[in-house]
């Protein structure tokens, strides 16, 4: 791949680069760029108003869900011209993290399944920002096992009645809409009874419980769903089917997650750079610059892989298991990394008070934030499984419930707790 622009793409990072200029809200880029991975405060207000103004703006400028038809809100770029949009925006793109989970994960799902009415009417409130969407996935239960939910969805009339609950949903306080996956059919092996639905996270009887975490945000959300009513009309897919539409946006989330996940190493550079050891700058540390050299082949490999998928992308070609690479290596290069920022601090690195530590505790709170890296969007392990079966073609771990009915797979209820 040539990564020199051609003529026609120097043109478009020209325009973009010129657009920003004008418009981008330049009284919050330096909170911005100091704002580390589990940071939430950047000095910018109302965080919430700020990322829908940018992205209302954005979309108004024709620069929001760049990929998607015009139609649907989109601007109709090519893959190419959404990197150098990526390169351009910096530090504006940390407005946009309420959106990731709408335009990288839900929005392509709908795209490919739902109806042309569904489309236009929801889809350019997503790109525009006026509605956020979550991912109503993950349940307590199930674990990591997607296809074992328990979140049932029981027909009556033209409308589905379900009750469940889902746990670790990323942004569900903040979102109006959710892609929901519950289970229609007992009777039948786990991956075919299940069938996936858009709702209104506003509806009677959905009740959300936002989880503390350690890094003081309560960013994930517990989702409990009683006698909700769901019309049928806002199916994706077949009844039944679930699996199947489940899979187009998990193809999608590892690709969104994988691809812009961060590593922590622009910001460990910098502060190398910067900070003064008992041997000097940190930088000047032979063992340091060792680190940094590591660090910085597995950045730079990541970054290609992205761009790889991109263009597959651009060629038509759907999201593949490849993307879990990303991701997988980023979230343990997350924590590796961070935790070097704190050894070079020395004591400091206990303190995690923003006003005392220093860099404000951005390396504190990226190491705490860190962890929901490696469960979120697949842990660690459901992403080596992928790797190895699907993208190595190794043989694949032993299923033994793979074709039994799930209302006759043993749990520990039916087993008297032993």
């Amino acid at each position: 791949m040539n990564f020199d622009d051609t003529p026609e793409e120097a043109a478009f990072r020209s325009k973009a680069r010129d657009w920003i200029s004008a418009n981008a809200p330049r009284e919050l880029h330096a909170g911005l760029s100091k704002l580390g991975f589990g940071q939430s405060d950047a000095g910018v207000g109302d965080p919430m108003q700020a990322a829908k103004q940018w992205q209302k703006k954005k979309q108004e400028g024709g620069w929001a869900a760049l990929r998607w038809p015009r139609e649907y809100g989109g601007a109709g770029a090519s893959a190419i011209e959404q990197v150098i949009w990526q390169s351009e925006e910096g530090a504006y793109a940390k407005l946009g993290g309420a959106f990731t989970i709408g335009l990288g994960m839900c929005g392509p799902t709908l795209m490919t399944w739902g109806t042309e009415e569904d489309k236009r009417k929801r889809l350019p409130k997503l790109a525009s920002g006026e509605e956020i969407w979550c991912q109503l996935f993950s349940e307590p239960i199930a674990g990591s096992d997607l296809a074992g939910i328990r979140t049932r969805a029981a027909p009556e009339g033209d409308e589905w009645v379900v009750n469940g609950q889902k746990i670790w949903t990323s942004g569900a306080k903040e979102s109006d809409w959710g892609l929901l996956i519950a289970r229609t059919d007992t009777g039948v092996a786990k991956h075919r009874g299940l069938t996936m639905f858009f709702l209104d996270m506003k509806s009677p009887g959905v009740e959300v419980r936002p989880i503390k975490q350690m890094n003081g945000d309560a960013h994930f959300n517990e989702v409990y769903f009683t006698d909700v009513r769901i019309p049928d009309a806002q199916r994706l897919g077949a009844v039944g089917q679930g699996w199947t539409v489940a899979l187009t946006t998990l193809m999608n989330e590892r690709m969104s997650i994988g691809g812009s996940m961060p590593t922590g190493f622009d910001e460990l550079l910098n502060y190398a750079e910067e900070i003064e050891t008992e041997h000097g700058r940190a930088i000047n540390d032979p063992r340091v610059r060792s680190r940094l050299a590591s660090y910085a082949v597995k950045a730079t490999g990541l970054q290609y892989s992205a761009y790889r998928s991109i263009s597959a992308l651009s060629r038509g070609e759907e999201p593949g298991p490849e993307n879990s690479i990303g991701k997988l290596v980023a979230g343990s290069m997350l924590q590796d990394v961070s935790r070097f920022a704190l050894d070079l601090q020395g004591e400091y690195g206990l303190i995690i008070d923003e006003k005392l530590s220093p860099d404000n505790a951005r390396f504190q709170r990226m190491l705490m934030r860190s962890p929901a890296t490696r469960i979120e969007g697949g842990s660690d392990e459901i992403l080596r499984n992928i790797i190895a079966e699907r993208v190595l073609g190794l043989p694949a771990d032993i299923r033994v419930d793979k074709d039994v009915a799930f209302d006759r797979i043993p749990t520990a209820a039916s087993a008297g707790g032993r």
